[in-house]
């Protein structure tokens, strides 16, 4: 049995594309790799993949690629059939022995003994598959190979390393060269290559995996970001705080954090006989805060927030720059609220997340309400009363949201905000969690208007998620070139001989007494179109160029290097145009 022949404009017909692409790379690969294993190949955004172990250990190169994509045309051009088939368990298995395929073998061997499998043939490949497929494998129209990478299989990094090969599959050729145009633009993007360009930061192998290091101009972006974060949270009823990076291990017993969450946190450092954890999350500390004393119920909602630093325990493989790290400093806040005050703070920090994302120029959010996942924490009914809550704040806000089931943290459910990038990619960055469970944990009170003790409700809260991975965000966002407010360098000004150096270090001192960051080159001898591509390849918003004629008249021959525009001014109107410009934006809840 074959599949039916989907159309273009059918939701899944790419899907089912891809993975039939997947499935002629896979038959190719073990052409061209005679006892090549093979693991799996799903359909991906975008793409497919397919996990390999190749003979004698064979690592794959860019020449390989090309091999295999030839030989893939070359199958297609046969057009093969996707033939469909199903065997009991054990001739599933003793099929799959046969062909010496491991991985197959120990999935088979995980199904239930009754369990009727499915699979597919692509010419003398042969796979378990549940399907659908193209019916044949000449209706591919437009692929490409991307890439190969490292995955471990089943991902733990004590099994096998295989090989993985990343492909893209479109309708037509056009379709795939727009992609591909895509990809380039992203690569031109990628916040490692213009962290590097720009020299914003670095990681260093003698750091170690996951740390970065802040390097002046990144730092001065952070801070800009930081300030503007502090600044609107004193405007909106927040009182900041600082915690430390590491807590004895009963902390992380109490909340619960060792049972639910101990792969992800560092192992413990023993200090005098007793055992420390690096802190993953912020919250027992803010917890500790609000425990310190009695609270009455005139004091909530407590809103407490903190730049705070965490350690998460990731593996190598999945490091990524900025994006992916093991120690991040989180935007992070806790409110205390009496459970009457709960649908109206949830609210708040709503508004709070869509305003200040706002300001970063992301207009385009997309939401999602993540609910109760598998291993838990806490009361199912209060489970259900923390999910109702949400999703009546989104329908209030009038806010269309997809439900994540079972993506909530082990203490509550959440919401979580989407930023959609330049590429129209998107990015999880503002998430609003409830939680019952906590204050529960810390046997956490406050005296209510009846003079009795009650129960707060515990709302974890970040903005922007993490610094590291939102400006990671940022940077390919804007491809370096960032709003004048961000800037690190927002005037550079340059001199076309070194007889104007007296006068340009006079303006450059001006903006500096407005609040603005400008520079000088002053590298003697040094040509003036050197250094305004010096400017333009730092992506500095506005280069000021003076000569003898602007020295004389007291201007700045004023560049905008991201309009093109020149435009001659006085220092006082630099100043003032600059001034106004670089203001950070308002927060408009």
């Amino acid at each position: 049995m074959v599949a039916a022949v989907l159309t273009d404009d059918d939701p899944q017909a790419l899907e089912t594309l891809r993975h039939s692409a997947a499935h002629l790379m896979a038959a190719a690969v073990v052409e061209l790799f005679p006892g090549a294993e093979y693991a799996i190949g799903p359909a991906i955004a975008d793409g497919f993949y397919y996990d390999f172990l190749l003979p004698d250990g064979h690592r794959l190169t860019p020449e390989d690629l090309v091999r295999v994509e030839e030989r893939m045309r070359t199958i297609a051009s046969r057009r093969p059939a996707f033939e469909r088939s199903e065997l009991g368990r054990e001739e599933a298995l003793a099929e799959f022995r046969r062909r010496h395929q491991r991985f197959k073998v120990e999935i088979i061997e995980q199904l239930p003994a009754t369990e009727v499998i499915s699979c597919y043939r692509t010419g003398d490949f042969f796979d378990l598959c549940r399907g659908p497929h193209v019916p044949d494998a000449g209706g591919i129209p437009a692929f490409r190979l991307l890439h190969p990478a490292g995955a471990y299989w089943r991902g733990d990094e004590r099994n096998p390393m295989l090989q993985r090969i990343y492909g893209t599959a479109w309708f037509s050729e056009p379709d795939l060269e727009a992609y591909l145009e895509r990809l380039r633009e992203a690569d031109r993007r990628d916040h490692r290559r213009l962290g590097r360009e720009l020299e914003l930061f670095s990681a260093e192998e003698a750091l170690g995996g996951g740390l970065i290091l802040w390097h002046p101009a990144g730092s001065v972006v952070r801070e800009v970001i930081e300030d503007h974060w502090r600044r609107a949270h004193r405007a909106h009823g927040y009182q900041l705080v600082f915690s430390p990076h590491i807590a004895k291990e009963e902390l992380w017993v109490e909340s619960h954090h060792l049972e639910f969450y101990a792969d992800d946190m560092w192992g413990p450092v023993e200090v005098e006989g007793t055992r420390y954890r690096l802190k993953p999350m912020n919250c027992p500390f803010h917890i500790l805060i609000y425990r310190a004393r009695t609270r009455s119920y005139r004091e909530l909602p407590l809103r407490l927030g903190e730049l705070g630093t965490v350690y998460r325990h990731e593996r190598s493989g999945v490091l990524h720059g900025l994006l992916r790290v093991r120690g991040f400093t989180q935007d992070d806040a806790h409110l205390f609220c009496t459970p009457d005050q709960v649908g109206e703070e949830v609210e708040r920090a709503v508004a709070f997340s869509q305003a200040m994302l706002r300001t970063f120029g992301f207009e385009d959010l997309e939401v999602a309400l993540s609910t109760r996942p598998a291993k838990a924490a806490g009361d199912l009914a209060l489970w259900e009363q923390a999910e109702a809550t949400l999703a009546e704040v989104l329908a209030r806000r009038k806010l269309p949201h997809r439900v994540d089931a079972g993506g909530g943290a082990f203490y509550g459910p959440k919401i979580d905000l989407f930023v959609r990038d330049a590429l129209g990619r998107t990015w999880q960055c503002a998430t609003i969690q409830l939680d019952y469970g906590q204050p529960a944990n810390f046997r956490l009170e406050y005296v209510g208007p009846d003079g009795a003790t009650h129960r707060p409700v515990m709302i974890h809260r970040t903005l922007l998620g993490s610094m590291e991975r939102f400006f990671g965000v940022l940077l390919e966002h804007y491809a370096g070139a960032f709003p004048l407010w961000l800037a690190p360098v927002q005037c550079q000004v340059i001199t076309v001989t070194d007889e104007q150096l007296p006068f340009a270090r006079e303006v450059a001192g001006r903006l500096a007494a407005a609040g603005l960051r400008a520079a000088v080159p002053d590298r003697p001898g040094e040509r003036m179109p050197a250094k305004i591509r010096d400017g333009q390849r730092a992506k500095v918003p506005y280069l000021g160029v003076i000569g003898p004629r602007e020295v004389a008249a007291g201007q700045v021959h004023l560049r905008d290097t991201r309009s093109g525009a020149q435009t001659p001014v006085t220092v006082d109107e630099l100043v003032a145009r600059l001034g106004s410009e670089a203001r950070p934006p308002e927060l408009a809840l």
